[in-house]
């Protein structure tokens, strides 16, 4: 049996690697040319301490001048003497570059590009290879025919063939000017994957937040979801400027249908919507959708909806079992005339 082992580093790149069931992950990692910290080798100096964020695993030998039994029950481990059990995610207190390795650069070629709002775009791409990363991570995406990158999380199934992202269509942007004219077959590079947000064990009911195109590490999520199962409650809150700006709803519908416990919530700010639900999303949500705060909150959107849903948890005297957010802002660089 072998099991996916996601290295999550400290300057926020990953790296997957593949990990046999009666394999350290320490030699896994050295085998695919990845220098974890690492010393005796024994589990004897601790040098090669790590928490270990998701998975099942055992340990083997270990001194408890290395780790105490304290540290082994909340979750930290020792590379050395880590043999999973099950597909992992280990956060390395060290950066990527001091390990020897660093971002993947995948090519890939565009399948096409979809215009679902006159604000959002959805592009479509076939990677050469797989570029393993965790359901709400992101990557650099090469602008065809420049040397510009820009961030985007992908809105596809980790393990799917092809990778899918929402954009913002900003007038004049680069990327945006790429996308209207892009062509099938179009080749780019994609960096990374990135990112400390991104689906944890799931626990306790779920709080996602989704501003506009900040909707797409959230698809990725559902789509893993859908796979996992859960029943636990997720509640989907997606909030939008204008009413056209709600995008993919056959497919979060379809979600759903996967998905019993998940609910969806629109909200439109536009006033003159006729929508059922007005203004922003801090306007419906309450304490009760928070669960009193035993709830796991992911809010990825522009920066004033993450200061203001974060002050609005604490009018309402809610502190969540924890809160991650991605902040997005959109790139102002224009085309070339």
């Amino acid at each position: 049996m072998t099991y996916k082992i996601a290295l999550n580093f400290e300057d926020g790149v990953t790296r997957i690697i593949d990990c046999d069931a009666d394999e350290r992950v320490s030699d896994a990692a050295f085998r695919q040319k990845i220098n974890v910290p690492m010393d005796c080798r024994d589990g004897v100096c601790g040098t090669c301490k790590c928490r270990a964020e998701r998975g099942a695993y055992e340990l083997g030998f270990y001194l408890e001048d290395a780790m105490t039994e304290e540290e082994a029950a909340a979750g930290m481990v020792l590379t050395c003497q880590m043999m999973p059990k099950s597909d992992c995610v280990v956060a390395i207190p060290a950066s990527s570059l001091a390990c020897k390795t660093g971002a993947q650069k995948v090519a890939a070629t565009v399948l096409g590009v979809d215009a679902l709002s006159d604000t959002s775009y959805r592009l479509r791409v076939k990677m050469a290879a797989p570029m393993g990363f965790l359901p709400g991570q992101y990557v650099n995406v090469q602008v065809p025919g420049t040397d510009m990158t820009r961030a985007y999380s992908f809105s596809s199934h980790p393990q799917a063939d092809e990778g899918s992202f929402l954009i913002r269509n900003i007038p004049g942007g680069v990327m945006s000017g790429y996308l209207a004219r892009a062509q099938a077959g179009d080749a780019m590079d994609l960096t990374g994957p990135m990112g400390a947000f991104y689906l944890r064990p799931i626990t306790r009911p779920q709080v996602f937040l989704a501003g506009g195109t900040g909707l797409a590490p959230f698809l990725a999520m559902l789509e893993t979801i859908a796979n996992t199962g859960t029943y636990q409650p997720i509640q989907l809150v997606y909030a939008v400027t204008k009413l056209a700006d709600l995008v993919e709803m056959d497919r979060l519908h379809s979600l759903a249908g996967l998905i019993p416990s998940l609910t969806i919530t629109t909200i439109v700010a536009d006033p003159d919507s006729g929508h059922a639900k007005q203004g922003y999303a801090t306007n419906h949500l309450t304490t009760a959708d928070l669960c009193d705060g035993d709830a796991d909150v992911y809010l990825c959107g522009p920066p004033p909806m993450v200061e203001a849903v974060r002050a609005h948890m604490s009018a309402l005297g809610i502190t969540p079992a924890s809160f991650l957010f991605e902040k997005f802002n959109p790139s102002e660089t224009k085309a070339a005339a």
